[in-house]
C-alpha cells in the first residue's frame, strides 16, 4: 500500500512540475542597469541584449550588497544608471521576486 501511495505521490509531483514548471526554479541572476526603482520593484535593463526584466521586493527589502559580499548597502544606493546584479527566483505564474542584488 506504501508503494502505491508513494508512486502516486510522485506522478502527482511531475504533473505539478509539468504544469507549472516555473513553480520548481531554482535563484537565477540577471545582470544589467538599473532603470526603474522604487519600494516594491526593480526594473533592470541588459545592454548587450536589451532585455529589460522587471523584479517585485517586499517594502522594506535589504539585500544589497558589494560585489564582494563583505559590505551592505540600503535600497537608497540602488538608482538608475547603476550596473547591478540581481539574484531572483521566479514563483508560478510568472513573478520574479529580488532575493538579492549585488551592486557593482
Amino acid at each position: 500500500m506504501k508503494t502505491v501511495a508513494s508512486r502516486t505521490l510522485a506522478a502527482l509531483a511531475l504533473g505539478v512540475v509539468a504544469l507549472f514548471p516555473h513553480a520548481v526554479l531554482a535563484a537565477d541572476r540577471f545582470y544589467g542597469i538599473v532603470r526603474h526603482v522604487s519600494t516594491t520593484n526593480i526594473k533592470v535593463e541588459n545592454p548587450h541584449s536589451h532585455q529589460t526584466l522587471s523584479f517585485e521586493m517586499w517594502p522594506k527589502f535589504d539585500r544589497v550588497f558589494s560585489r564582494d559580499g563583505k559590505t551592505t548597502y540600503q535600497m537608497r544606493d540602488v538608482k538608475p544608471g547603476r550596473y547591478v546584479e540581481v539574484i531572483y527566483d521566479q514563483k508560478a505564474f510568472g513573478m520574479r521576486h529580488a532575493d538579492k542584488i549585488v551592486l557593482y
